[in-house]
């Protein structure tokens, strides 16, 4: 199956109907963005749903971070046996976003904040995944007009617990609403677990997993209206994740 992350959430409203459809992950932007929102705002939707995930017994782990590097689609599958674990726990999972910050500032608004995972959007190395406090997605931006020949030299193991592909389109690191060569992606896929985004609404995103078999799907702008969430489209892109999960399994 594919899980679903929605992101840039700025309400307890906005955390819940994405639960209520269903979501995996719901996002909230701490970056410099037209979604960023503030601690007091992430607390009431990190309490909306419940509390954080440290908050839960955990039967699993987190995954060892050595010094010898694992091959690349062992460490993500490890990591994404380990985010089922966590779903099974506490579903949604929150997720603080986070481009080019100073990392001890992540940490403390993360903490404060008290969201389950943070994700790295900007150029962040894979090194510092290593200095933040929870486990890291890390983001690693395609160009629409520039894909790289060889995708798989962007991605280290090692330091993130998942891998997050988004469009790269001029000044814009994520949300930017444009979609990225899925052909790049679904090379990746083939060989490692990866969240795809960039440009991903109700009406693409059974294409984008067919083509791509993606871990799982993000969605920002893809599911808003007049630049707020809109609840009528999150739903819809749950629906059509699932649709394209059944069609994808041979479901009737």
């Amino acid at each position: 199956m594919t899980y679903v992350k929605i992101c840039g959430n700025r309400t307890a409203e906005d955390v819940l109907a994405g639960a209520a459809a269903g979501a995996d992950f719901v996002g909230m932007v701490f970056a410099r963005s037209s979604r960023q929102v503030d601690v007091d705002e992430a607390q009431a939707m990190v309490r909306a749903l419940g509390g954080p995930l440290a908050e839960h017994e955990l039967a699993t782990p987190p995954p060892a971070q050595p010094h010898v590097r694992e091959e690349s689609g062992e460490w993500f599958r490890h990591g994404a046996q380990l985010l089922r674990a966590y779903l099974d726990v506490k579903r949604p999972l929150t997720v603080g976003v986070f481009a080019d910050q100073p990392i001890d500032e992540v940490n403390e608004l993360a903490e404060e904040a008290g969201v389950d995972l943070v994700q790295l959007s900007g150029d962040e190395s894979w090194e510092q995944c290593l200095l933040v406090t929870k486990q890291v997605i890390q983001t690693v931006h395609i160009s629409p007009l520039d894909s790289p020949s060889d995708p798989f030299a962007l991605v280290q193991p090692g330091f993130a617990i998942a891998l997050h592909l988004d469009s790269a389109h001029g000044s814009y690191r994520g949300g930017s609403g444009v979609t990225f060569d899925w052909e790049v992606a679904r090379q990746v896929s083939s060989r490692m677990p990866l969240l795809l985004a960039g440009g991903l609404t109700p009406e693409n995103v059974g294409e984008a997993i067919r083509t791509v078999r993606p871990w799982g799907v993000d969605v920002s702008s893809g599911t808003e209206r007049g630049g707020r969430k809109d609840h009528d489209r999150v739903r819809a892109f749950v629906e059509a994740v699932r649709a394209a999960n059944r069609a994808t399994a041979g479901a009737p």
